[in-house]
């Protein structure tokens, strides 16, 4: 009886050498992209934290019928102040500012600053940078620093002092250790959350067009 044995071969060295220059290019090609998605991922994580934070402190200010203040801070200690860099935010019926403890405390309804919710921008965003400006709208001007709460009252709204009439509140979101953003010529598609004195919130891309409707 005739036995068929099939032939076995293994992998030439040219043809493992081809295989390891064609893993080679592709690695070269993708790891890049990966790298600026996982950057650009952190901006976006980063910008929708503050945005939900903002939106928080508004139904929780019109479910109150009471102020509700929420702030960037420079960090998550006892030791924390407002800060238009801040990557940090809180939220609290009271004001952080002077109070011992601040940052630190527990989120409670009761007690000396009664904080409402907290969020360490060290949580999934570590390369995250931050920079709060008042704008004016009209005509579209970028403004100082803001380093003060932003207090919704019980209607939803902002009222002055909180933020100065005609203007808004503009909450850059970038990442220097990816790059520099779009709009700046690099890679980074960073963002910005921008709060009107009415109480509007919304996300933006300042690299687009201002007919796309995702413009800031």
């Amino acid at each position: 009886m005739l036995i068929l044995r099939h032939l076995q071969r293994g992998v030439s060295l040219v043809e493992l050498l081809v295989g390891l220059t064609i893993v080679a290019i592709l690695l070269g090609t993708g790891v890049p992209s990966f790298f600026n998605w996982i950057q650009n991922t952190q901006i976006r994580t980063a910008a929708e934290s503050i945005q939900s934070g903002l939106q928080l402190a508004r139904s929780e200010a019109v479910r109150r019928n009471a102020s509700i203040r929420f702030q960037l801070t420079d960090t998550m200690t006892s030791a924390c102040i407002v800060s238009a860099a801040g990557t940090n935010w809180v939220i609290s019926q009271d004001d952080l500012a002077g109070t011992p403890g601040a940052c630190a405390t527990a989120e409670s309804e009761s007690g000396t600053l009664r904080i409402i919710q907290k969020h360490a921008g060290t949580e999934g965003s570590t390369n995250i940078a931050v920079n709060a400006t008042e704008d004016l709208v009209t005509p579209a001007t970028p403004g100082l620093p803001f380093n003060r709460p932003i207090i919704f009252n019980g209607l939803g709204k902002i009222p002055a002092p909180s933020i100065t009439a005609g203007y808004n509140v503009s909450i850059g979101i970038s990442n220097p250790s990816g790059g520099s953003c779009i709009d700046a010529g690099g890679k980074m598609r960073c963002l910005r959350v921008v709060v009107s004195t009415g109480g509007r919130i919304r996300m933006c891309d300042p690299s687009l067009a201002s007919s796309d409707p995702r413009a800031c």
